[in-house]
Protein backbone atom coordinates (compact mmCIF):
# COMPACT_ATOMS: atom_id res chain seq x y z
CA UNK A 1 0.00 0.00 0.00
CA UNK A 2 1.12 3.45 -0.78
CA UNK A 3 -0.05 6.66 0.61
CA UNK A 4 -2.58 7.48 -2.60
CA UNK A 5 -4.47 4.15 -1.63
CA UNK A 6 -6.78 5.92 1.08
CA UNK A 7 -9.63 3.68 0.40
CA UNK A 8 -7.31 0.33 0.85
CA UNK A 9 -5.77 2.05 3.92
CA UNK A 10 -9.31 2.84 5.62
CA UNK A 11 -10.12 -0.51 4.72
CA UNK A 12 -7.31 -2.01 6.94
CA UNK A 13 -7.31 0.68 9.54
CA UNK A 14 -10.96 -0.38 9.79
CA UNK A 15 -10.04 -3.56 10.41
CA UNK A 16 -7.47 -3.55 12.79
CA UNK A 17 -9.41 -0.78 15.26
CA UNK A 18 -12.85 -1.52 14.71
CA UNK A 19 -13.70 0.01 18.31
CA UNK A 20 -11.72 3.06 17.05
CA UNK A 21 -13.86 6.36 15.99
CA UNK A 22 -11.98 8.07 13.27
CA UNK A 23 -13.87 11.03 13.85
CA UNK A 24 -11.58 11.34 17.04
CA UNK A 25 -8.16 10.63 15.98
CA UNK A 26 -5.28 13.23 15.78
CA UNK A 27 -3.05 12.78 12.29
CA UNK A 28 -0.07 11.47 14.72
CA UNK A 29 -1.52 8.83 15.43
CA UNK A 30 -3.41 8.45 12.07
CA UNK A 31 0.19 8.35 10.41
CA UNK A 32 1.79 6.14 12.52
CA UNK A 33 -1.27 3.40 12.68
CA UNK A 34 -1.01 3.73 9.13
CA UNK A 35 2.84 3.18 8.69
CA UNK A 36 2.90 0.45 10.97
CA UNK A 37 0.11 -1.28 8.65
CA UNK A 38 0.89 -4.74 7.13
CA UNK A 39 1.76 -4.17 3.76
CA UNK A 40 2.32 -0.56 3.69
CA UNK A 41 5.27 0.17 1.23
CA UNK A 42 5.60 4.28 1.20
CA UNK A 43 8.19 6.84 2.56
CA UNK A 44 6.60 8.07 5.85
CA UNK A 45 7.92 11.06 5.01
CA UNK A 46 5.73 11.37 2.20
CA UNK A 47 2.73 11.70 4.22
CA UNK A 48 1.14 15.41 4.43
CA UNK A 49 -2.58 16.70 6.02
CA UNK A 50 -4.34 16.21 3.06
CA UNK A 51 -3.31 12.53 2.38
CA UNK A 52 -4.09 12.25 6.15
CA UNK A 53 -7.75 13.42 5.61
CA UNK A 54 -8.45 11.36 2.61
CA UNK A 55 -7.85 8.66 4.43
CA UNK A 56 -9.62 9.60 7.50
CA UNK A 57 -12.32 10.77 4.89
CA UNK A 58 -12.38 7.15 3.73
CA UNK A 59 -12.02 5.35 7.20
CA UNK A 60 -15.04 7.54 8.19
CA UNK A 61 -16.95 5.93 5.36
CA UNK A 62 -16.26 2.55 6.12
CA UNK A 63 -17.39 3.18 9.23
CA UNK A 64 -20.51 4.17 8.83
Amino acid sequence: MKWTDSREIAIALFDKFPEQDPKAINFVDLRNWVIGLPGFDDDPKRSGEKILEAIQMMWIEEAE
